[in-house]
């Protein structure tokens, strides 16, 4: 009875099973795979909620970045790649913007699996074809697993770590297996695969930077540019996947040009001029003061605050631990006291912000007050391992009444720098012991506007003796700098989504800490961190990935090697009144690729600009 009615809900769903031996696992096959549950969209569905699929394909659009490029291979820890580099690349399954972690057929038509997920195989779509005309092929997809984990960005490695096999197994048929132990997320990930033409790289060094703009399969491929100055990307007439229901309603344009600009406040001049359509602004002063003018209040130029909820992740100055001088968890502590959030987002930000006070911020995968029922559970055998903080005092940030004046956070500062074996000689501290003194850099990327905000930081620093010097370095320093961990403290952070999963090893795992390239920035080696890992990954259903992301965030909080920053639940959108977009949705706001270009629009604003004069 029970397996009737479980084969019945799998039928109305758009799945089926098959049911072996009593001692193997069941045998689904499906046009889609949910992290945990069911699917939203069963089988046959004709396009997502969240677009409209009658929306109308034309239109040309200005857009605008900063900075530079050198390259077209995003894959690889090589380069300073393009915008729009990775829009002819597709993958084996696209996810839902309205579920956790849901994904649906793109190169792959449908799916099967066993219960327990030890292995899947991807069923490919016979009219799936490369931008060349030539088929892609399970030969394409065995080819791109294996070049990215050898020569690809140290994230796959780390990705795809629990993957032990890709084979062809049928004329449209791949399959992967995967290594022992609980892992659900791993058919999920494989189908994040970014599909790569072999017989396209086959004749080329992939391990190489490249200005030749690779053969891919998607809407969009580069048309035209000019290093450093400006990617124009085209809408691909004929593209095999245009019909399909995971695109309908998306990719709407049939030209997009990304220009180059030196830094950010040359762009917002560059839009309030006409010279871009679309710029989401990231600096809370300019989004204040800088679009008081006649277009924004005309309605020409439409400035909106578009709310989301999504995942925040964590924001933050990051130390990295490699370096003496932040080895001490008490040296680490004493930092964040020097950090006056309440005052810089008063007199910087205009008060937009929200401190960021968890790995998982924005989300119910954030830790908060003491561990308990679960949770508690979770952490306990490792408690000889961990700080008593964690089990018996609630992360907070340090704050301030924001007036600027510091003096009980500088003396807890001072408290825990005293503990941690330093003193203060002649206006500077030093290591009671050494007399080695206290100093660090802070590395910046160049234009990114940070330094007003760390410029406090540091005199307050200086009032307890300590030597920070701020360093801005141009686009490809910063990145060199960045992938060969030769810093002391970087503006970086972490993004993070409603099921993270084998993506933390990459970020905290003691395996990626040494590795160039690998984002974990702070160098982080704990055997609890590696093991709460593990319990994330494995987690059987949603309470349970919730109750262990919990668990990891509150001991990641307790080694101290972050100053968090904060988070904003608005997208600041700025455009030109000449588009049309679906209706917002719950948490996720919108997307620039739901939107279309609408000529009448286009025409109205044109005609009332020209009469101005504008």
């Amino acid at each position: 009875m029970i397996r009737l009615t479980v084969t019945f809900l799998l039928l109305a769903l758009g799945l089926t099973a098959t049911a072996g031996a009593t001692d193997e696992p069941r045998i689904i096959h499906s046009h889609a795979i949910a992290m945990h549950g069911a699917p939203k969209y069963t089988a046959g569905f004709t396009h997502f909620d969240y677009v409209n699929p009658a929306a109308p394909k034309g239109g040309a659009v200005r857009l605008a970045t900063s900075g530079t490029f050198d390259s077209f291979n995003p894959f690889i820890p090589k380069g300073n790649p393009g915008v729009g580099s990775g829009m002819a690349v597709e993958t084996l399954m696209v996810s839902s913007a309205d579920e956790a972690f849901t994904q649906y057929g793109l190169i792959a038509e449908s799916i099967t699996y066993p219960e327990d997920r030890s292995w899947i195989t991807f069923h490919m779509r016979p009219e799936a074809r490369w931008h060349d005309g030539q088929p892609i092929t399970p030969a394409d997809v065995v080819f791109s697993f294996n070049i990215l984990k050898e020569q690809g960005q140290p994230f796959y490695r780390f990705y795809y770590a629990s993957v032990t096999s890709a084979e062809a197994t049928g004329e449209r048929d791949v399959t992967f297996r995967f290594a022992k132990g609980e892992n659900r997320e791993l058919p999920l990930i494989i189908g994040q695969l970014p599909i790569l033409p072999k017989h396209y790289w086959e004749t080329r060094d992939f391990s190489k930077t490249t200005l030749e703009p690779p053969l891919g399969s998607g809407p969009y491929r580069v048309a035209s540019f000019e290093a450093g100055r400006f990617v124009e990307v085209e809408r691909v007439k004929d593209y095999w996947g245009k019909d399909l229901a995971v695109n309908r309603g998306q990719d709407n344009f049939d030209s997009m040009r990304y220009d180059y600009y030196r830094d950010p406040t040359v762009i917002r001049e560059a839009i309030k001029a006409g010279d871009i359509d679309f710029y989401q602004e990231n600096q809370a002063k300019a989004w204040a003061q800088d679009f008081d003018i006649e277009a924004v209040r005309k309605g020409w130029l439409v400035k909106e605050a578009v709310p989301q909820n999504r995942p925040a992740g964590m924001q933050a100055f990051v130390m990295n631990l490699r370096r003496p001088q932040f080895q001490d968890v008490r040296v680490r502590e004493a930092m964040a006291y020097a950090f006056d959030f309440e005052w810089t987002n008063k007199n910087l930000f205009f008060g937009q912000y929200t401190r960021a006070k968890s790995f998982f911020s924005n989300s119910e995968l954030g830790s908060s007050g003491l561990p308990a029922g679960a949770e508690l559970a979770i952490l306990e055998p490792y408690r000889a391992q961990l700080p008593p903080e964690v089990f018996t005092k609630e992360y907070q940030p340090p704050s301030t009444d924001g007036s600027g004046q510091q003096r009980d956070n500088i003396r807890t500062a001072l408290r825990l720098l005293k503990q941690a074996g330093y003193e203060v000689r002649n206006q500077i501290m030093v290591n009671a012991k050494t007399g080695e003194p206290l100093a660090f850099e802070m590395l910046l990327r160049a234009g990114g506007a940070f330094d007003r905000i760390v410029l406090p930081m540091k005199q307050t620093l200086e009032r307890i003796g300590i030597k920070m010097e701020v360093r801005e370095v141009d686009d490809a320093q910063y990145i060199n700098r960045v992938r060969g961990k030769d810093y002391d403290m970087i503006s970086s952070g972490w993004g993070q989504s409603e099921s993270p999963g084998n993506e933390q090893r990459s970020f905290w795992g003691s395996a990626a800490a040494d590795q160039p390239g690998s984002r974990n920035y702070a160098g982080l080696k704990d055997p609890v961190v590696d093991a709460l890992i593990e319990q994330v990954i494995s987690a059987p259903d949603r309470e349970q990935l919730v109750v262990r992301t919990r668990a990891l965030d509150r001991v990641l909080l307790s080694h101290h090697f972050v100053i968090p920053n904060w988070y904003l639940s608005q997208d600041r959108m700025l455009y030109w009144n000449k588009f049309g977009r679906p209706p917002l949705i719950k948490d996720e706001g919108t997307s620039f690729s739901w939107w279309w270009y609408d000529p009448a629009k286009a025409e109205t604003l044109a005609a009332a600009r020209g009469k101005s004069g504008n």
